[in-house]
């Protein structure tokens, strides 16, 4: 039937594989930004340039280093390491934006929010194309994590399954913590009546805050894993944002499940799209938000607040 179609089977299965990968960027990314909205009804601009420094900590840590401190022998931090240690730094980087600039827009319109992050997103990526320039520099697949697997004709190499795997975990502990554990109660509880749990002696300033920088670390998380497939560039987070934000949408905002599931879904339809109708491969999921917002505005899983 495929043949008919002029697609082969083994081309289709690569796509959704690709489309796989991509969703789950998708869905770290918009995870992180329903995490915030969600809890915070802050709007993170920022969010792509949080992704960006993930990967470019990581590329820095293996491959900068030793130059910056004129090393012979070279100072290199391995892939897994950062892959908790890039998270921490963007993390603990948000945290301070939070306290220094963030929090006292909490009592206005969104838009403040999303004016401010969108003018700290400028700085960050100005910053870095000032450095590094956009055309950007590879990091090498970890060697435990190199070659793939040959079946029925198809090469499927085992840092993309990793990737898979490991994004698949990352959202759904982040959604069980959130919505089965008593802190997650707690986070909850802190968005909907933030006064009365304060009189019950929670510290909601310091959960806010927490919230923010584990939110900004899941869009490095997503960076790290990004950067042996995609090219580490200044302007990575910027070409993937607005994406993101489509996928947040049509998830419904502040949505954890909405996000994991949309983000996933989105990226298969946009493989199968590239394969049966390449030219709107583009658009689709643009295409998908329209529909979605006029049919039910509040997105597929969100609610009307």
């Amino acid at each position: 039937m495929f043949e008919l179609l002029g697609v082969t089977p083994q081309s289709l299965v690569a796509q959704l594989l690709i489309g796989l990968i991509n969703g789950s960027f998708y869905a770290l990314l918009s995870l992180g930004l329903a995490v915030i909205f969600g809890l915070l009804n802050v709007i993170n601009f920022t969010h792509g340039a949080q992704y960006m420094l993930g990967a470019m900590f990581a590329w820095i840590g293996l491959t900068q280093l030793g130059v910056w401190f004129d090393l012979e022998d070279g100072l290199e931090i391995s892939y897994f390491v950062m892959l908790f240690l890039s998270p921490f730094l963007v993390g603990a980087i948000s945290i301070v934006m939070e306290k220094t600039m963030l929090k006292r827009l909490y009592h206005l319109d969104h838009l403040y929010g999303l004016l401010l992050t969108f003018g700290c997103a400028l700085v960050i990526e100005g910053v870095f194309r000032h450095w590094y320039g956009v055309l950007g520099d590879s990091y090498p697949v970890p060697e435990i994590l190199d070659g793939g697997l040959r079946a029925s004709g198809l090469y499927i190499p085992y840092y993309r399954l990793w990737v898979v795997a490991l994004a698949l975990l990352v959202c759904f502990g982040t959604w069980y913590f959130i919505e089965r554990t008593k802190l997650g109660s707690l986070l909850r509880a802190g968005t909907e009546n933030p006064k009365l749990l304060q009189s019950f002696g929670v510290n909601v300033p310091l959960i806010i805050t927490l919230t923010y920088g584990a939110g900004c670390a899941l869009a490095a998380f997503a960076g790290v894993l990004a950067a042996p497939i995609y090219q580490v560039t200044a302007v990575m987070g910027s070409n993937l944002i607005i994406v993101v934000f489509a996928v947040v949408v049509i998830g419904g905002m502040g949505s954890i499940a909405g996000s994991i599931i949309t983000g996933l879904g989105l990226g298969v339809i946009e493989g199968l799209t590239k394969v049966f109708y390449p030219e709107a491969s583009s658009v689709s999921i643009f295409v998908i938000m329209i529909l979605v917002l006029l049919l039910k505005p509040a997105g597929l899983f969100g609610k009307v607040r």
